[in-house]
C-alpha cells in the first residue's frame, strides 16, 4: 500500500510548522510598545492673593513717600492703589502713665485719666472737627463732615510704647512735644447715614476696680485700634499733603470710612468696642 505524503497525512503538523516559521520570522523583527493615550493635563491651579490689609508699619511708609513726593513738587500720577484697600491701625497711647483729671486734651489724641480718688481710670479719644481745615476742605466739597485723629510719633513703626529713656540732656524746646503730622480724616458725604458721626461727642469708657480696689495700674500704656477703608479726595488721591513752608515737615492725613474703633490693653485685650454701620 503507497505511503501517503506528510501534509497530506497530519494536517496539524503543517500548522504547527507554519505556526513556528511565523515566530522565528518575528523574531527578527522590534517590539513596538503599545502606544499610551497622553495623560490629561492637569487643571490649572488660580492663586487668588488675600487682600492686604494696611497696618501702622504700612500706612505711615504710604505717607512718608506721599510727603517726599509732595515736598519735591512731583505730581502723582496713575491710579492710586491706596484707595479701597482695608487698614487696621494700632495707635499706643497713655504711655507716659496717666493724665491729670482735669488735663485738657487735643481733639483727635487718645488719653487716659484717674479720677481724683483713684477708684476708676477714664480712656478717651474725641475726634476733632476737620470739615473746614486746608487739608480736607475743598473748593468743591463732596463731604458734609471730616472728623479727624491723629497717629502720635510718627516716626514710630511700632504700634507699642516707645522705648527710649528721655535724655535729660537735651531739655529745653527739644523737649517739648513734636507737633502732630499724620492723621486719618473719618469722612460724611451729605446724603449719608448721621449715626455714625461723633459730632464731638469722644469715645469713652471708665475701667473699674473689683469691689473696693482700684483697677490695677496699667504697664506699657494702651491701644487705639482703627479699622476701616481707604477712600479718596476729589483728586483721586487717598492721602493729601501740605506744608506752610519748605522747611517744615508736611502734614499728611488720609480719607478714610471707618468700620471699627476700639480700645485695647497692652497686651491686645479689647475693653471698648464700637461699630458703624
Amino acid at each position: 500500500m503507497p505511503r501517503l505524503p506528510v501534509r497530506l497525512r497530519s494536517p496539524r503538523l503543517a500548522l504547527v510548522a507554519a505556526s513556528l516559521i511565523l515566530g522565528l520570522a518575528s523574531c527578527d523583527r522590534e517590539i513596538e510598545p503599545p502606544v499610551k493615550a497622553p495623560a490629561p493635563a492637569p487643571a490649572p491651579i488660580t492663586v487668588t492673593a488675600p487682600p492686604i490689609v494696611f497696618d501702622r508699619a504700612g500706612f505711615l511708609a504710604a505717607v512718608d513717600t506721599t510727603a517726599a513726593a509732595y515736598a519735591s513738587g512731583a505730581s502723582p500720577s496713575g491710579q492710586d492703589t491706596l484707595v479701597g484697600r482695608r487698614f487696621m491701625i494700632r495707635q499706643a497711647f497713655g504711655c507716659g502713665g496717666p493724665l491729670p483729671s482735669t488735663a485738657a486734651v487735643g481733639d483727635g489724641l487718645a488719653s487716659w485719666s484717674v479720677s481724683e480718688d483713684g477708684q476708676t481710670q477714664r480712656l478717651t479719644l474725641t475726634p476733632g472737627d476737620w470739615t473746614q481745615t486746608a487739608l480736607a476742605a475743598d473748593e468743591e466739597p463732596i463731604w458734609e463732615a471730616a472728623e479727624g485723629i491723629w497717629l502720635a510719633r510718627p516716626w514710630l513703626r511700632a504700634d507699642t510704647c516707645p522705648q527710649v529713656r528721655a535724655d535729660q540732656s537735651a531739655a529745653g524746646p527739644a523737649a517739648v512735644s513734636s507737633p502732630q503730622t499724620v492723621g486719618l480724616a473719618a469722612v460724611f458725604e451729605a446724603d449719608g447715614s448721621r449715626l455714625d458721626r461723633r459730632n464731638g461727642r469722644a469715645y469713652s469708657f471708665t475701667l473699674r476696680g473689683e469691689g473696693d480696689q482700684p483697677p490695677p495700674p496699667q504697664v506699657g500704656g494702651y491701644r487705639l485700634v482703627l479699622e476701616g477703608r481707604f477712600t479718596a479726595f476729589p483728586d483721586g488721591r487717598a492721602i493729601r499733603c501740605r506744608a506752610t513752608n519748605v522747611d517744615q515737615r508736611p502734614v499728611c492725613i488720609a480719607a478714610v470710612q471707618l468700620d471699627r474703633v476700639a480700645f485695647e490693653d497692652a497686651d491686645g485685650g479689647v475693653i471698648s468696642n464700637w461699630r458703624t454701620g
